[in-house]
């Protein structure tokens, strides 16, 4: 099989892609990489702490590599941090050369990625690309993932929503402009079970700050 390095944000997306990756015979997801803002040692536009990404991978029963970046972070420096974090991922895993993002539907995002991966020898997998997200966000319930808005764009949808369940009465609530998945960067999550773990994640919901006078992230810290 091809060993995957899985884009690990903590959210419903790339928790998803795992479970898809894992009902593949052909690949095998060897790691997740999170990529960390240093300042705060959360994952960069997600808002998740990095204790909680590292359950999620204790849960996922893979290690959690890291790219580290500073907040204020141009694609320049980005790339560098995520070229230095592939070569070392692939120091431990000398065949490793494809990573996985769980993309939707943005094709400038994902020509983007596969441009900076082939740059460095690596190609892109993306498992979840060109689902419909109508579709693909309940079956994302059915299938029994359990994930919470951790950050929401106040430009986009109103701050209310962040620290909501992602369940099927906020999906019938969001407004018709909002993709049902966020791919627009309307919303994220913090993901705390689901099919591609063995064991749920306790959180508690913490209290919701609004940051750049548009982002209003909720804290999710584990429960101890």
């Amino acid at each position: 099989m091809t060993p995957v390095l899985l884009a690990w944000s903590g959210g419903k997306d790339a928790a998803w892609a795992l479970h898809a990756l894992r009902q593949r015979a052909d690949v095998e997801v060897v790691a997740l990489l999170s990529t960390i803002t240093r300042e705060y040692g959360r994952s960069s536009m997600q808002g998740v702490r990095m204790d909680v990404l590292q359950a999620q991978a204790r849960a996922a029963g893979l290690p959690l590599l890291q790219a580290s970046i500073p907040a204020q972070c141009d694609n320049a420096r980005y790339e560098t941090a995520m070229a230095r974090t592939l070569q070392q991922a692939q120091a431990r895993w000398p065949e490793l050369r494809t990573a996985a993002f769980g993309d939707l539907f943005l094709t400038e995002i994902r020509d983007y990625r596969q441009q900076q991966l082939e740059a460095v020898g690596w190609s892109l997998l993306t498992p979840l690309f060109g689902s419909h997200t109508a579709r693909l966000a309940r079956e994302m319930l059915a299938g029994g993932l359990v994930a919470d808005l951790c950050c929401v764009d106040t430009t986009r949808l109103e701050a209310k929503f962040s620290g909501r369940r992602f369940d099927a009465d906020l999906l019938d609530e969001l407004p018709n402009a909002v993709d049902p998945c966020g791919e627009n960067g309307e919303f994220h999550t913090c993901v705390s079970a689901g099919p591609m773990f063995a064991q749920p994640i306790a959180l508690e919901r913490g209290e919701t700050v609004l940051r750049d006078g548009r982002f209003a992230y909720t804290d999710f810290t584990l429960r101890l």
